[in-house]
């Protein structure tokens, strides 16, 4: 907005007054975009600068060399998982890893649960630290395990090879296609896999 456009039309042809009005108008547009800024900083979703003093707060570790969004992620995950612990808790701070729908299934017979991925293909980003927050939030007794949605060969039928030689095969696997179905494939936490129907991870 310039101010000039505020004043009469008398001053249209005011050189000095054209000329203080633009000065004011570009001191008042700095204003704002700072002031926007700050209140950015205010809220953890907007937040670059003052992450660390919402990592801080919330006993997380600082770590300048992740990116925002990522740092924004373990932020929110932490202040999800504060309070009582509940299902909908653990389900809430895993939704926020995975940007997508997430189902909880208890095992109480078993003390052990696991946290299911179905808004996602894949394994979502940063599971390392969506581990450590679980073992944070979780009582002490119950394990628990993840499970991801992979695509299969049988979706992919419906494509020629070379529709499908545009992908590599981690995109196959994972990235929107247009398929209908999926099959899931259960992974539990390990550094040791093999690749059948059930993919498991020991650590």
């Amino acid at each position: 907005m310039d101010l000039i456009d505020l004043l009469p039309p008398v001053y249209d042809n005011n050189t000095t007054m054209r000329e203080l009005q633009g000065i004011l108008s570009e001191e008042i547009r700095n204003l704002a975009y700072r002031f926007n800024g700050t209140l950015d900083e205010c809220f953890v979703i907007t937040a670059s600068a003052l992450l660390s003093r919402f990592e801080k707060i919330y006993g997380i570790k600082v770590d300048v060399s992740k990116s925002d969004e990522y740092r924004r992620e373990r932020i929110k995950a932490k202040i999800i998982g504060i309070g009582a612990v509940t299902k909908q808790m653990i389900k809430n701070t895993a939704a926020v890893y995975s940007n997508g729908e997430v189902e909880l299934i208890e095992d109480v017979a078993n003390y052990s649960f696991k946290i299911k991925f179905v808004g996602t293909k894949g394994m979502p980003p940063n599971m390392a630290d969506l581990t450590l927050t679980i073992e944070e939030i979780k009582p002490a007794h119950l394990s628990y395990t993840f499970e991801f949605v992979y695509r299969t060969h049988a979706e992919l039928y419906a494509y020629t090879h070379e529709q499908l030689s545009a992908y590599t095969h981690d995109q196959l696997r994972e990235d929107d296609l247009q398929a209908d179905t999926a099959r899931y494939l259960t992974r539990n936490w390990s550094d040791t896999y093999s690749w059948n129907d059930t993919l498991t991870w020991k650590e």
